[in-house]
C-alpha cells in the first residue's frame, strides 16, 4: 500500500516543475490526483499519470480565482467523493525588478497568486476537509525568500512571507479541526519559472556555478520538494502542523548575497 493510498490530493501549478513532480509521486504512492494548472501541458501530466497505472484528472483554472478554485475543489468531491489533500503550489516569480522602479499593478498580479491564490486553496479545502470531519493536509508553497532578503524580488519575497503566516494563522483558525497546514520553502530548483535562469547558464557554460551559494553547491530537483511535500500531505506528518520547513541545501542558513550598490 502507498504513503497516500485511498486520499485525494489536489494540486495546483500542476503543469511543470515541483506541481508536476508531486502529482506524478502522489499518484505513485496511491493518491487520486487532481491536477490544476492554467495552461494546458497539465492534460499531459494526468494522461502520463493514467497510463502509469494511477488515477488522475485535469483542470485547467487560475489558482488566483476564487469561482475557479472552488470549482476545482466541487469537480474533486464529484469525481472522487472527497478531498484529502490540497497543495496550494501555484506561483510566478515576478522578476527581479527594483524596489523604486516596481509599480502597484505588477505587485497586485504576484500577490493575486501567490499569497491570494494560498488563501483560496486553504479556504475551499479547508471547507471541504471541514464537511468530512476527517481531517486533513493543506500545504503552501512558499520560498527562503520568505525568511530573508536576498532571494528574489520584493513583491515575490513579500508574497511568499504571506505564504508563511497564512500557514500560522490558518492552523489556528482551524484548531480541532484535524486540519493540518504547513508550507514549504524551496530554495534554487529547477523548474518552469527558473528555466531562463538555468538556459542562459548552459549557454554560458557555466551551469555548475547555479546553486553554488549554498552548502550542497547544486541546484535542487523538482523531486526534491515533491519528497517533502509527500512526507507533509501523508499520515507520518500527523503532528506536523503551523510549520514552514526549507528546502534548500542549506542556502538559508547564512543566505549570503551580492549586495547592489546603495540607493544614491
Amino acid at each position: 500500500m502507498g504513503r497516500l493510498a485511498g486520499k485525494t490530493a489536489l494540486i495546483t501549478g500542476a503543469g511543470s516543475g515541483i506541481g508536476k513532480a508531486s502529482a506524478e509521486l502522489f499518484a505513485r504512492e496511491g493518491a487520486n490526483v487532481v491536477a490544476v494548472d492554467r495552461v494546458d501541458a497539465v492534460m499531459d501530466v494526468a494522461k502520463g499519470i493514467t497510463a502509469a497505472g494511477g488515477k488522475a484528472i485535469a483542470l485547467t483554472a487560475d489558482a488566483g480565482s476564487e469561482r475557479e478554485v472552488e470549482a476545482a475543489v466541487a469537480k474533486a468531491l464529484s469525481t472522487y467523493g472527497e478531498l484529502n489533500i490540497l497543495w496550494a503550489n501555484a506561483g510566478v516569480s515576478g522578476g527581479l525588478t527594483p524596489l523604486l522602479d516596481a509599480d502597484a499593478e505588477e505587485w497586485e498580479r504576484i500577490l493575486r497568486i501567490n499569497l491570494v491564490g494560498a488563501f483560496l486553496g486553504v479556504k475551499y479545502g479547508a471547507k471541504a476537509m471541514l464537511d468530512q470531519g476527517k481531517g486533513g493536509s493543506i500545504i503552501a508553497t512558499a520560498s527562503v525568500a520568505a525568511l530573508r532578503s536576498g532571494a528574489g524580488g520584493p513583491p515575490y519575497a513579500a508574497s511568499k512571507a504571506g505564504v508563511v503566516s497564512l500557514v500560522q494563522t490558518s492552523c489556528q483558525q482551524l484548531a480541532g479541526s484535524g486540519i493540518r497546514v504547513n508550507a514549504i520553502c524551496p530554495g534554487l530548483i529547477e523548474t518552469g519559472m527558473t528555466q531562463p535562469m538555468f538556459d542562459r547558464a548552459r549557454e554560458r557554460g557555466t551551469e555548475a556555478k547555479l546553486g553554488q551559494l549554498n552548502p550542497l553547491r547544486r541546484a535542487g530537483a523538482p523531486i526534491e520538494i515533491a519528497q517533502m511535500a509527500l512526507f507533509l500531505a501523508s499520515d507520518d506528518a500527523s503532528y506536523v502542523n503551523g510549520q514552514a520547513f526549507v528546502v534548500d541545501g542549506g542556502l538559508s542558513s547564512s543566505h549570503p548575497i551580492a549586495r547592489p550598490g546603495a540607493v544614491s
